[in-house]
């Protein structure tokens, strides 16, 4: 079973494009990253620049509107994830409490979606892209 593990550090959504981070949490994030790819469960990893960095294109008339970041309507955003291969929701989470994360920070665990969660008639419909199902795979 394949989850995220979505890192909202709260007030990341007012940080500034240049914020720095400490090196000495950095060591502590890397050494749990180290544990998860050692336990043979890490798929993929990524931070994310703050969204004073980002846009945000939204449909609501019609047609694709962009927004600049920030975004004074953000109350939590992502600061980076972890895509992991387990056996269950509670092995996941059992690995998000091992996190060393701060006392401003929240993991939020998202199992992703598999073919076999899908109606017949959607997988018929996804079976005809299975570049794309390898894609979304890693493959």
């Amino acid at each position: 079973m394949r989850f995220m593990m979505l890192m909202i550090p709260l007030g990341y959504e007012t940080a500034a494009p240049d914020v720095q981070l400490d090196p000495e949490r950095v060591t502590a994030m890397m050494k749990y990253n180290e544990a998860l790819n050692e336990a043979g469960i890490l798929i993929a990893l990524d931070g994310l620049h703050p969204p004073s960095m980002g846009a945000r294109v939204s449909f609501s008339s019609g047609k694709p509107i962009v927004t600049d970041g920030p975004f004074t309507e953000a109350k939590e955003v992502l600061g980076g994830y972890w895509m992991i291969d387990v056996k269950s929701r509670e092995e996941a989470i059992a690995w998000a409490k091992k996190c060393p994360a701060s006392e401003n920070e929240i993991i939020e665990i998202r199992q992703v979606q598999e073919m076999a969660d899908f109606s017949e008639e959607v997988q018929e419909a996804a079976s005809k892209f299975p570049e794309l199902q390898s894609k979304a795979r890693g493959r």
